[in-house]
């Protein structure tokens, strides 16, 4: 069962810079050791849906960054390689990507099957908001873009599992919301219960939405 859950953004600006959205991360994950999980698990979106071991590797070099986190060959897709970066010396039982072309049914389920792994679990959700929120983000910008990044910020401070569900994958898709499909599994992984959520902090630097959460 899900008994702690915090939402971290799966971007390498966490290890140069934006030092109050990091400390806000901390923070957050800070508090799924508090909640004594039996398993910690990191998910987050990659080009394909895998699981990893808690000691594999991950590296920022491709992104011109010269951190490489974990054991062995660098393996992890970057939303995973920046949240083993966040966790420090703590390993996680493991990693788990989703695609991010997954149906919202398919998170569901993903993340309803994490949340039977163990009697009390802890996840890192590795997800980010629109990258289209302003004329310098990466994506071209959209006046939809803040009302759906709004609505993820909203769903994100009040655990709201049923808004995180309903988000669309093709308007995601459009708006550059790389996080959705990974804040759908958190969803899936909390089912029915009740939670009090957090948002910890907002940011959207150069125009991409990120968002230090955490429900318990």
């Amino acid at each position: 069962m899900l008994v702690a859950a915090a939402v971290c953004p799966p971007t390498p600006l966490l290890v140069l810079q934006l030092d109050d959205l990091r400390a806000a991360c901390h923070a957050a994950i800070a508090a799924l050791r508090e909640a004594r999980p039996d398993v910690l698990m990191v998910v987050g979106g990659a080009e394909s849906t895998s699981t990893y071991g808690g000691q594999a590797a991950g590296t920022l070099r491709p992104w011109g960054i010269d951190v490489t986190v974990g054991q062995g060959e660098p393996v992890l897709p970057l939303s995973l390689t920046v949240g083993r970066r966040l966790l420090g010396d703590q390993a996680p039982g493991d990693f788990r990507s989703v695609a991010l072309d997954a149906t919202s049914e398919e998170c569901r389920k993903f993340g309803e099957k994490i949340g039977e792994i163990a009697e009390r679990v802890a996840l890192l959700v590795m997800a980010d908001g629109s990258a289209c929120l302003s004329p310098r983000a990466p994506g071209k910008y959209d006046e939809a873009a803040k009302p759906y990044n709004d609505l993820i910020a909203h769903a994100i401070a009040h655990a709201d599992t049923g808004a995180l569900a309903a988000l669309d994958p093709a308007e995601a898709d459009r708006l550059w919301v790389s996080g959705r499909a990974a804040l759908q599994v958190l969803a899936g992984a909390a089912g029915g219960r009740e939670y009090e959520g957090r948002l910890l902090m907002e940011t959207a630097p150069y125009g991409v939405g990120y968002f230090a959460g955490l429900w318990t």
